[in-house]
């Protein structure tokens, strides 16, 4: 099953703002990671995993950029 970064979130009732203090990250930082602009890196997705209680493989990391 896969769940967006923003839902995944959603489903621990946290705010955006809330979520970026719990991880150590500028909330503006989540947003960009939540609407596909920026990536986490390793050490940041192991923590998003441990707040959500989800793997790395059911997040769906959005993406802005279009193929054409």
């Amino acid at each position: 099953m896969s769940i967006t970064l923003k839902a995944a979130r959603v489903n621990k009732e946290l705010t955006q703002i809330e979520a970026a203090k719990l991880l150590g990250i500028a909330p503006d930082t989540l947003r960009q990671y939540e609407i596909g602009n920026t990536y986490p890196d390793v050490p940041m997705i192991q923590k998003i995993e441990k707040l959500y209680g989800v793997s790395y493989n059911d997040i769906d990391f959005l993406s802005n950029k279009k193929t054409v």
